[in-house]
């Protein structure tokens, strides 16, 4: 292991939970990289440099991964964190906005990862820690597209964990609740709205908003990111809010059909 400060890099960390797991990582004593699409306006705090990354571009990705191998000579922790919502009936939602979805919330992932293992495998140490959702385990009704990302970021991390734990890499999800950040109002709407569908969008928004808004601080999250980044033995996956923790239970222990109309009843939908 180096002598030199660990080394972290956190993408999507111009704002919210990536911001919250920056500041976090740094107080944590890690050198830390964060980035986001445009940064010139972010304040960095001590311990903190932002660059400019775009995780659906290659070349952004291997430019930034290049910049901090040049200048720190490691990475120790990649925080996959950059994503993004969407909201709208499934059938709302054309193809070609399905996939832009898809290349941030999923392919961005893997774009990173795959830039990083190489050094990681052979500094033989390394953790990636993939930001999932309470919605990469549990259905989610007008969340369609955005809750088959998480749950496509899930099955990549599990099994290429197993891949790569004897190089001495670690793949680790986060599993967060809601949290009070503005991710409705930044999600991507269905390009394509039908009426049918126009009464349970509206209910949808009621309920994303009202939890949102009532959910947890992202420094929760943050806070499970850095147990992740420094136990010892880390769990593969580990939730982050009482909201989050509490489903988690319910989904394991309930028989299907109870939990199906939890599912229901929580986004007041009709039985």
């Amino acid at each position: 292991m180096s002598a030199r400060r660990k080394v972290a890099l956190v993408t999507g960390a111009s704002s919210g939970i990536g911001k919250a797991t920056a500041h976090a990582l740094a107080a944590a004593g890690f050198e830390v990289i964060g980035t986001g699409r445009n940064t010139s306006r972010v304040t960095a705090p001590a311990g903190v440099t932002y660059l400019d990354l775009d995780v659906t571009s290659d070349d952004s990705v291997a430019s930034v991964v290049e910049q901090v191998i040049g200048q720190f000579g490691q990475i120790d922790v990649l925080v996959n964190n950059a994503g993004v919502g969407a909201t709208g009936a499934a059938e709302e939602f054309s193809i070609e906005q399905m996939q832009d979805v898809f290349d941030i919330n999923v392919y961005g992932v893997m774009r990173m990862t795959k830039a990083v293992l190489p050094f990681m495998r052979a500094q033989r140490h390394g953790r990636i820690i993939n930001v999932s959702s309470l919605s990469g385990f549990v259905p989610s009704p007008f969340m369609a597209v955005y809750v088959s990302t998480k749950h496509a970021v899930e099955g990549y991390s599990g099994s290429l964990d197993h891949e790569v734990r004897e190089h001495g890499v670690r793949i680790l999800l986060v599993e967060p609740g809601p949290i009070n950040t503005p991710f409705g109002a930044h999600s991507v709407q269905a390009d394509t709205p039908l009426p049918l569908y126009a009464s349970g969008r509206r209910t949808f928004d009621e309920v994303l908003a009202k939890n949102t808004s009532g959910g947890d601080d992202p420094a929760v999250v943050a806070k499970a990111i850095v147990a992740a980044a420094t136990d010892r033995n880390p769990k593969l996956r580990r939730t982050a809010g009482s909201t989050a923790a509490s489903i988690s239970v319910l989904h394991r222990v309930l028989p299907a059909r109870i939990f199906d109309r939890i599912v229901r009843k929580f986004n007041r939908m009709p039985n």
